[in-house]
């Protein structure tokens, strides 16, 4: 009667006896591989195709592509503005700018200062210096030296990559520019500088070079176009100033209102009474301008007024410029 029972509890011996040797196995196989330093990792390796020398060509030629955007973009928008060829759907540029691709006349302005720079940059010759292909003084070289030489050349080879980069250079005259964007280059430690870099050396060249302004608020100056994309066509024209800034001025001609650097504006030095005349006349053209009402003709006529040499109208001109009035019903 008691013999089942035995044989039971041999079989349950044997089970926990079978279960303890397979815990005590994985026990064991654990704990040899606790220690990281004796586990053996397997790494599989992943071999990096080299570029063929077709595609190499690609790539650079790419890089080129979005390095040049904002040249392209600045280029474009002056052929754009300069042949007015927005005139067929906008009466303005800044309309025309605004509606098409969503840029405001700054930002427009900006772009294509940015594409000048950008020029003036990527053209300089080794205008003052030459070296022969065995590194040696050419009959060209100026006086400067090779060290200086060799900087240049440094900073030829390296070109702004974005907008924010040459804004800065804006201000500044074309010989200046180039200086400024070398001496950057080499800040950068011979990289492509950033914003802040260029600014900060622009920055230090404005401090040592920094002049009062000459100009007051009421003066009649005439207009230099020099670098200025956007005085282009205006060079001559009377201005008045309206605004006098550190190195700038905000001055009003016969089209609008335009802030330049010092050096872009001649004193034309008129008496307080003929400043007060030429004031007077602006307003009138102003208004005119702000009405809406202006056709080309009526344009031409003002571009023209403009143009004056001197502090007043002649009859025939205080005549154009009274009719224009009256069929635009803008009163004096």
């Amino acid at each position: 009667m008691n013999k089942p029972p035995r044989k039971r509890n041999k079989a349950t011996s044997a089970t926990s006896t079978d279960s303890t040797s397979a815990v005590n196995s994985v026990n064991e196989d654990i704990s040899q591989q606790v220690d990281p330093s004796s586990a053996t990792i397997t790494v599989t390796a992943v071999e990096v195709t080299e570029l063929t020398q077709e595609e190499q060509s690609d790539r650079l030629h790419l890089e080129k592509k979005v390095e040049r955007a904002f040249f392209e973009a600045g280029k474009a928008l002056m052929e754009l503005r300069d042949r007015r060829l927005y005139r067929s759907t906008h009466k303005t540029f800044e309309e025309y700018c605004r509606s098409r691709f969503g840029y405001t006349r700054m930002a427009a302005t900006y772009k294509i200062a940015a594409a000048t720079v950008m020029e003036n940059l990527s053209t300089i010759g080794l205008q003052n210096a030459e070296i022969t292909t065995d590194g040696l003084q050419s009959p060209k070289m100026s006086t400067i030296g090779l060290q200086n030489v060799e900087i240049s050349t440094i900073g030829l080879q390296i070109l702004p990559t974005n907008e924010r980069q040459i804004r800065p250079l804006v201000p500044l005259e074309p010989e200046v520019q180039r200086t400024a964007w070398q001496q950057a280059v080499q800040v950068a430690g011979g990289k492509v500088p950033t914003g802040r870099i260029v600014k900060d050396v622009v920055d230090r060249i404005m401090e040592r070079t920094k002049a009062p302004n000459p100009y007051r608020v009421g003066e009649v100056c005439q207009i230099i176009a020099k670098d200025n994309p956007d005085l282009r066509g205006k060079g001559g024209n009377w201005c008045i100033v309206n605004h006098v800034g550190e190195f700038s001025c905000t001055v009003t001609t016969w089209n609008g209102q335009y802030t330049v650097r010092i050096d872009h504006l001649k004193p034309l030095n008129y008496l307080e009474s003929e400043c007060q005349q030429m004031q007077v006349i602006c307003d009138r053209i102003s208004r005119l301008r702000d009405s809406g009402k202006l056709e080309a003709p009526a344009e031409a006529v003002l571009k023209c007024l403009g143009e004056l040499k001197r502090p007043y109208l002649t009859q025939f001109e205080e005549e154009l410029l009274s009719f224009i009035e009256q069929k635009c019903q803008v009163e004096d």
